[in-house]
């Protein structure tokens, strides 16, 4: 690099790092994913939040078939939690292959409701492998996480968008969300979850987006909207910002017929 170019304070890392060059670095996670969606024409998404921490049916049988036989019941009672959970990997990887085939006919010259997931492990990996086994694009908004890999191999070249700050991921995962489907998961899917529904409640999100949260068996046990509604704290409207699905299909059907009314007719059109 020339000294011209070094002496410039955009070519500066020591500057860019620093303190003062926050407000650029933070320009640069708005920029520089516009960029990236807009040069793979992709117009909005569809997002998968879930765990990172889920495994595929394969892994899981396998991880419980390899171990040893001294294996200590606690350690076998985990790898056979694996095994149930990843019921819903499989589930997040078949719905994401069934949105994409649908949004796939749609007759745009943008590319629509394109699978986005967080780019990593378990759940987001299994929406990325279903969108990329269905020949569609699968986007991961990755975080660089000190106990999670960052990318899966399942996201589109290109397609795999870094972030170093929470807030700017988050924002990028609602801007063009036109659907969301929330599976099993913890702090990070809660927080999301959540985040979602403040912003669709105050109306700082006025977009119409239907949310799924998939199995009532688990959000049942994990939130108890009755009580949070006997309370007083949300109102009985708020409850119908999300509608729960126990299967594949029920999902699919609910979130097809939404879109359509929302998205390609209607308020959001």
């Amino acid at each position: 690099m020339s000294k011209e170019n070094k002496d410039r304070f955009y070519y500066n890392r020591d500057f860019l790092g620093s303190p003062d060059g926050r407000p650029i670095r933070l320009l640069s996670e708005y920029f520089g994913p516009f960029q990236r969606f807009k040069r793979n024409n992709i117009q909005d998404t569809i997002v998968f939040f879930g765990s990172a921490r889920l495994k595929s049916n394969e892994e899981a049988k396998s991880a419980l078939s390899s171990a040893p036989k001294n294996i200590s019941k606690k350690k076998k009672d985990l790898l056979m939690k694996d095994l149930e959970m990843s019921h819903y990997f499989e589930c997040a990887r078949e719905l994401s292959y069934k949105m994409t085939k649908w949004s796939k006919k749609l007759k745009y010259k943008k590319k629509r409701f394109i699978i986005a997931s967080g780019g990593g492990g378990g759940i987001m990996e299994a929406a990325n492998k279903g969108a990329t086994e269905a020949k569609g694009l699968a986007v991961g908004l990755s975080i660089s996480l000190p106990f999670e890999k960052v990318g899966n191999q399942w996201i589109t070249d290109d397609l795999e968008i870094n972030f170093h700050y929470f807030f700017m991921r988050k924002f990028w995962f609602l801007y063009l969300a036109k659907a969301i489907v929330v599976w099993p998961g913890g702090f990070g899917t809660l927080d999301e979850l959540m985040e979602a529904l403040t912003l669709i409640q105050t109306k700082k999100l006025r977009k119409k987006i239907p949310i799924v949260l998939f199995d009532n068996n688990y959000w049942d046990n994990v939130v108890n909207w009755d009580f949070l509604l006997d309370r007083g704290v949300i109102s009985r409207a708020d409850l119908d910002l999300f509608k729960i699905c126990n299967t594949v299909d029920e999902a699919y059907k609910y979130l097809t017929k939404k879109i359509r009314a929302t998205h390609l007719r209607g308020p959001n059109f």
